[in-house]
């Protein structure tokens, strides 16, 4: 009991601390600005001790299955790291700042190609959108970008090469899939199958179709102002995690999908073999 308060606890803070990094390094334009993060902080950090503190899952996934929200968490907040230190450069340069920007320009110049997703960020920037802030899209989405890459690449290294999750013991559904309800209808496998393929191909169009859906709406709304550090930051966060973060389930759904064939296969092995 006591262990599972000190390790909930400590997950809270850690996504506490995530969610107050860019205001603690980077200036709040709204007066309201400083209460608003703390108050949103203060509520992850409830929600997280909530659900990882009680034994009964509600809505995160995959809670007992290592490391699938631990590579969500450390791509999650390399990219806020990356991000807010970019961005400081431009108001506050330090040597560590500077680094990180020219990194940061490096890996633009990499992955900064015609119809890549970080292009078509560039494209869904406004005309009249000043080069330095063009520029400093451009270097954040391309980090952002990187990042997400690098943590779908963990988790398959994980699922390929270390065998996830069998090497965590027995893998339990209701706690892992708590959205998931095994009983409602068609066989686990087939309904497992298609929501990890669906679920992989949504991820890989949304880095498309996110700007394209912006720079539509900009037709019949106001565009999102990225002037703001950091609204930059989690508005490219929003960007690139989500997509990461729904490949990445699709390919723990396709993964569990094919250890309950290998059971039934394993099972019924056994069974003809006692039969004959």
């Amino acid at each position: 009991m006591i262990a599972r308060t000190t390790g909930a606890a400590i997950r809270g803070l850690l996504v506490a601390l995530m969610v107050l990094t860019p205001a603690l390094y980077l200036p709040v334009t709204s007066t309201n600005g400083t209460e608003i993060v703390v108050f949103l902080a203060i509520l992850a950090f409830f929600l997280t001790f909530a659900e990882y503190n009680s034994a009964f899952p509600s809505f995160i996934e995959f809670r007992d299955a290592p490391p699938v929200n631990r590579l969500r968490f450390v791509g999650l907040m390399t990219m806020i790291t990356f991000m807010t230190l970019i961005c400081k450069n431009v108001y506050a340069p330090t040597g560590l700042t500077t680094l990180m920007y020219s990194v940061g320009l490096g890996v633009a110049n990499v992955v900064d190609f015609p119809y890549s997703p970080v292009r078509l960020i560039i494209l869904m920037l406004p005309a009249d959108t000043s080069a330095p802030l063009t520029e400093l899209v451009r270097i954040c989405a391309s980090v952002a970008n990187v990042a997400a890459l690098v943590t779908i690449g963990s988790f398959a290294y994980a699922v390929r090469v270390r065998g996830w999750p069998t090497g965590n013991g027995a893998f339990n559904v209701w706690t892992n899939l708590p959205l998931f309800d095994p009983t409602k209808g068609g066989d686990v496998v087939t309904r497992l199958q298609r929501d990890g393929r669906l679920n992989i191909c949504i991820g890989i169009l949304l880095p498309f179709l996110i700007p394209a859906l912006i720079k539509l709406l900009t037709d019949y709304a106001d565009p999102i102002s990225l002037s703001n550090p950091q609204t930059l930051i989690w508005t490219l966060c929003a960007w690139a995690f989500l997509p990461s973060s729904m490949i990445m389930r699709g390919m723990a759904t396709l993964r569990i999908a094919s250890l309950i064939v290998e059971k039934r296969r394993a099972y019924s092995t056994a069974e003809s073999t006692q039969t004959a």
